[in-house]
């Protein structure tokens, strides 16, 4: 595994600044969820279908707003996007706590609308301060540093929600969410070279069938990861009946995709996009197959080498293709798709557990990506074939 890659990267002061930054907001966004979902169960008294009702209104806000904060970013600037999300995200937070279970669902799409754009930002920031060639390593290091995040995120805000007052909690996190916002509005990097700066450029000027091929396995990808994280909890509880050992399956499957993170990272070629999202489908269809731990314990690590890698190749190939002066727009697309498939694959593997099995949740989600491929491989080939 040759590291230099990395050595360069890391060299770069405003990488590693933007590495920095966004581990430290991504990390109470990832447990800003958990967080939620414990204060409407505990807080509220209601149920855990209610609680998804909420995490589902805000998941859908966020995904809509993503692309339009991001041309806002493109447009005006960081800081004249950031303000208004700041405002929007702190004045919601200050008072979303202590309201009732209707007033909650309204405050946080209202929230979400006006998300700030943090995942977008950062990655702009890296493309911005990493040379071209250097991309691949650089985006694969945010992805290394997203999968720590929403590690650590989760775990200390579970910790944290089963010990102390949820609304605490909640005014909490989301403090350090806006802090974390703010600060990098204080920072106000730049986004752009002087060379790519200059008109717009419409939406439908880089939208063609490429880019929404690489959203379409972007959203393959996630809808993958989410019903893969729950097919775990099912596999691990029913059929294996060692719900203590869902933990180290989930530990080893994060592990494996830092480990693949890390290795295409290094390397000096991309890989192609469908074929990696296939090859995440194929080798997560045999996991419901496992009926010891230490099965599953396998076959995740498997299929965890190609988690990260396959987020790093979308994001790069979208950079790719859409001009300098669209990519915090495009970028928006980027988390929306990314919202959109984690929102539909929990769900679709729920499905497939609830009337077959375990392992059907495996094969839903696996077999999905695999269509998603094979369907996005032939939207990239037309759409080659049109331009000549």
């Amino acid at each position: 595994m040759d590291l230099r890659p990395y050595r360069d990267v890391l060299a770069i002061p405003r990488v590693r600044q933007a590495l920095l930054l966004g581990v430290l907001v991504r990390t109470p966004i990832a447990a800003s969820f958990i967080v939620l979902t414990l204060h409407v169960v505990t807080a509220l008294h209601r149920t855990y279908g209610e609680a998804g009702v909420v995490t589902a209104a805000s998941t859908i806000a966020v995904a809509v707003a993503g692309p339009w904060r991001g041309r806002i970013v493109d447009r005006r600037g960081l800081r004249r996007a950031f303000v208004p999300s700041l405002v929007v995200t702190a004045l919601v937070w200050a008072v979303a706590p202590f309201l009732g279970f209707l007033p909650l669902i309204a405050l946080v799409v209202l929230a979400g609308l006006f998300q700030i754009p943090v995942w977008g930002v950062i990655r702009q920031m890296i493309l911005h301060a990493a040379p071209a060639e250097r991309h691949r390593s650089a985006l694969s290091l945010d992805s290394i540093a997203t999968e720590i995040a929403f590690m650590v995120g989760p775990a200390v805000g579970v910790l944290a929600a089963t010990r102390w007052d949820t609304r605490v909690v909640l005014l909490v996190v989301m403090g350090l969410v806006v802090l974390g916002g703010a600060l990098i509005a204080l920072v106000d990097p730049p986004l752009a070279h002087e060379d790519e700066e200059g008109a717009q450029v419409a939406t439908r000027e880089w939208l063609g069938p490429a880019a929404a091929a690489v959203l379409a396995m972007t959203i393959g990808t996630t809808l993958i990861l989410s019903g893969t994280d729950v097919s775990v909890v099912a596999l691990m509880k029913d059929a294996i009946g060692d719900p203590d050992g869902t933990a180290l399956v989930m530990a080893l499957w994060a592990g494996g995709s830092l480990v693949g993170g890390l290795l295409y990272g290094a390397i000096n070629r991309p890989a192609p996009a469908a074929a990696v999202l296939a090859g995440l489908g194929l080798l997560t269809l045999p996991v419901g197959l496992a009926r010891t731990t230490t099965q599953a314990a396998w076959l995740v690590i498997g299929c965890g080498l190609l988690c990260a890698p396959m987020l790093t190749i979308t994001a790069e190939k979208l950079a790719a293709i859409v001009p300098a002066r669209a990519r915090g727009e495009a970028m928006g697309w980027h988390g929306s798709a990314i919202t959109s498939g984690s929102a539909v694959g929990a769900p679709l593997a729920g499905v497939a557990i609830d009337h077959v099995a375990p392992a059907a949740g495996f094969v839903a989600v696996g077999a999905s990506g695999v269509l998603v491929a094979l369907l996005a491989s032939a939207a990239m080939r037309a759409g080659r074939r049109r331009a000549v």
